[in-house]
């Protein structure tokens, strides 16, 4: 007669799994809540005691740790020395192991769960069951999952047995499952004690979708989701309608997030290409919107739209008139969810917009290796901003500048924003000069930038960029500041009456 150990946390169809199980001729060995759950629904469970001779002690730590039940799921069949030993310790086979592990990434998120509530549910036994199981996956079936119970049962039911094949495939599930666990731990551990980048990075993340495709057809993809998600994400967004998000569209929405978090009052960003191509700030979000797309209405097409307050009727009527990828709120009115949903394919998002700003690390792979850093979430005060030119700035001047510093940090690198009246009017990015990426914005705002504001997201190596912010008159400049050839920009601004300030930070991105 075969014989199956279950012990699981989570219970999701357990009952009618080992109904069919026993109903196929297998014994039941069980502990616990588990083995609780399947008397009272009428079936006979061995106890795990039965199994080792031996009471489980020190509060249920240790109960499974035994010779009895891994000398039973590690023995190998065919082998003569093993079935040897099996017989001259009494040790009877485990065909199959059904456990799921203490939740452990549960109580971690629980905000009233203890240091020691946390440490008591890092599970000992279940991993070490489910690994000796997947190790001798040749002879044993093991299930960590409740979605492959249908499947193992099936399998059963038509070969008496699951397949190699299968039980290769659910031997490698678990190896990823308890590796993944371990890896909750590890983060776990880290962060107590402080440790930011520790020798060994082990990071896990579980598959939310496939993807059609990355960012060209002929690239695979997939889209993972950390254990602790941000609200104020993508990852953690509700897509109301449209198209499955591809590849570019989480990126884009992730770019246009990154950017709205830094403006607390109505706010409204397009972005195209991880770029934004139009920011715009307003007593309403209409008004924020209407600057936005008036900043760029040619690159908006097919782009995305973050905004920060509910889509209005009024606004979703002016984003209907486009074709637009995403827009991404933290609600829609009903009037403007039937407005919008006229396109079947527009995605609409809504993302809890309520904690900006949040730390956290950024991962970015390079061949071979990864590159981690804290996310830039830093934010330049007004009161940190030193004027270095004989023009001085007015609250609305300072007012401004920050503005397109702050849009400026979103910006690819070599960055140049150019900003007037709460709305950005040009957008220079990703030059590998910064007066050519100066040229860009200049050129695009045109007549606009009389008047305007300049931000760059690190400093002037030279002082070509005011001389040509000056030609378009420019009326101040915000930038970090630190070249060695600072005094030859401060100069050419007194000479040109422009006003400009230093941050003392600088936004790189690459």
């Amino acid at each position: 007669m075969k014989r199956a150990l279950v012990s699981v946390s989570d219970k999701t169809n357990l009952v009618p799994f080992v109904k069919r199980l026993v109903e196929l001729g297998y014994e039941i060995i069980s502990t616990g809540g588990t083995k609780k759950a399947l008397e009272e629904a009428g079936m006979k469970v061995i106890s795990i005691d039965e199994v080792t001779g031996f009471k489980e002690i020190l509060e249920g730590r240790v109960k499974t740790l035994h010779p009895m039940v891994h000398g039973g799921l590690l023995a190998k069949r065919e082998d003569v020395n093993h079935q040897q030993q099996v017989k001259e310790n009494n040790i009877e086979y485990i065909d199959l192991v059904c456990v799921n592990l203490y939740p452990f990434a549960k109580t971690i998120q629980n905000p009233e769960a203890t240091h020691e509530d946390k440490i008591e549910n890092i599970d000992i036994g279940g991993p070490s069951m489910l690994r000796s199981a997947a190790k001798n996956f040749n002879d044993v079936t093991v299930i960590v999952d409740a979605a492959d119970y249908d499947l193992v049962i099936s399998e059963i039911e038509a070969n008496q047995n699951t397949t190699l094949k299968t039980r290769q495939m659910l031997a490698g599930k678990v190896f990823n499952h308890t590796a993944a666990y371990d890896a909750m731990i590890a983060k776990y551990f880290n962060d107590i004690n402080g440790i930011e980048f520790p020798p060994t990075l082990t990071v896990t993340y579980d598959l939310k979708q496939g993807l059609r495709y990355g960012e060209n057809p002929h690239q695979k993809a997939a889209f993972y989701q950390s254990l602790q998600q941000p609200s104020y994400s993508v990852v953690n967004s509700q897509q109301l309608h449209g198209k499955e998000l591809s590849y570019n569209n989480i990126a884009d929405a992730n770019a246009a997030l990154e950017i709205l978090q830094e403006f607390e009052g109505s706010a409204a960003v397009a972005v195209k290409h991880m770029n934004p191509c139009g920011v715009g700030l307003g007593i309403t979000i209409e008004e924020a919107y209407e600057k936005a797309y008036q900043a760029d209405p040619v690159s908006i097409f097919g782009g995305i739209v973050a905004l920060n307050q509910e889509v209005s009727k009024e606004l979703a009527e002016k984003l209907h008139q486009l074709f637009l990828e995403i827009v991404i709120a933290p609600s829609f009115s009903a009037e403007a969810l039937e407005i919008l949903m006229q396109k079947k394919n527009i995605r609409l998002l809504v993302t809890d917009m309520s904690q900006r700003l949040q730390p956290g690390m950024k991962l970015s792979s390079v061949k071979g290796g990864l590159l981690v850093q804290e996310l830039d979430t830093l934010q330049v005060k007004e009161s940190e901003l030193e004027c270095v030119t004989e023009a001085q700035p007015t609250e609305e001047d300072l007012k401004q500048l920050l503005f397109g510093f702050n849009v400026c940090k979103h910006v690819k690198s070599n960055a140049i924003t150019l900003v007037k009246n709460d709305m950005t009017i040009g957008v220079g990015a990703g030059q590998m000069n910064r007066v050519g990426s100066a040229k860009i914005a200049l050129e695009q705002a045109g007549e606009l930038a009389n008047g305007a504001y300049l931000a760059s997201d690190a400093f002037f190596p030279m002082a070509d960029t005011v001389e040509l912010a000056a030609k378009y008159g420019i009326k101040a400049i915000i930038q970090p500041g630190g070249s060695i050839k600072d005094q030859d920009s401060i100069d050419a601004c007194n000479k040109h009456g422009i006003c400009m300030v230093f941050t003392k930070v600088r936004h790189f991105k690459h």
